[in-house]
């Protein structure tokens, strides 16, 4: 469905079987839809929902009701593998801590993501590699826990990006750096998905960055509200 937007939420509803830190917390959005490209900020509190949500696009975890599509692909509809492969090919992820794997380089970070494309493993090394350069990370052999944390943060949006996704999630990105590096990083990751066509779906609750996006809107317990 090329015509389909990057991401359509219809009558989404969760809640924990269990009262969350003594509190029944419930997340209800009747709509959201997310243009191919377009990037949007969503703001909440800490413990608003900001994962949750994230969790629940990514098909990591199942709602009590409603639909999430990502270009008109129901993701609860998958299961298994098939579920895995579609995120893995459709979804990039940015963590807060980046996530990266200990021990193995900044390109190789990159090329395991490059596991779940359709890019003949032959090319995942040297794409990688111009990935790498484009976002210039001169060190691509060096291991990532030896990296800066800005060059961390980089590494983290090549692999974020490294399939195409049509979709891109930033959990938090700029929460443990500063002002400046802050908006750095910002910088880079929407240069990097309007690179790509990839939509963006930023949730933060730094209001320093909210003057970066031309959407914004706001997450509390009864759903989105602008």
């Amino acid at each position: 469905m090329p015509d389909a937007p990057a991401l359509k939420i219809t009558d989404l509803r969760f809640r924990y079987p269990t009262p969350r830190d003594g509190e029944a917390f419930e997340l209800a959005i009747p709509s959201l839809v997310l243009a191919q490209g377009e990037q949007m900020l969503l703001a909440a509190r800490s413990g608003g929902g900001k994962s949750t949500l994230l969790n629940l696009i990514c098909g990591l975890m199942d709602p009590d009701a409603g639909c999430i599509e990502i270009a008109g692909q129901n993701v609860h509809a998958l299961r298994g593998p098939e579920r895995d492969r579609f995120r893995g090919r459709s979804i990039g992820m940015i963590f807060q801590t980046f996530n990266l794997l200990t021990g193995f380089s900044a390109a190789e970070n990159v090329m395991a993501a490059l596991m779940f494309s359709s890019i003949p493993a032959s090319e995942h090394r040297g794409r990688a590699l111009e990935l790498l350069a484009s976002l210039g990370i001169s060190s691509p052999h060096e291991a990532a826990e030896n990296l800066s944390v800005g060059q961390q943060q980089r590494v983290a949006v090549a692999r974020a990006v490294a399939c195409d996704p049509v979709i891109v999630l930033a959990d938090e990105p700029t929460a443990s750096l500063d002002p400046q590096n802050a908006a750095n990083a910002i910088n880079l990751i929407e240069k990097a998905c309007q690179a790509r066509n990839a939509s963006l779906l930023c949730v933060s609750h730094d209001p320093a960055i909210a003057s970066r996006f031309m959407r914004r809107e706001a997450l509390g317990i009864a759903g989105i509200a602008p």
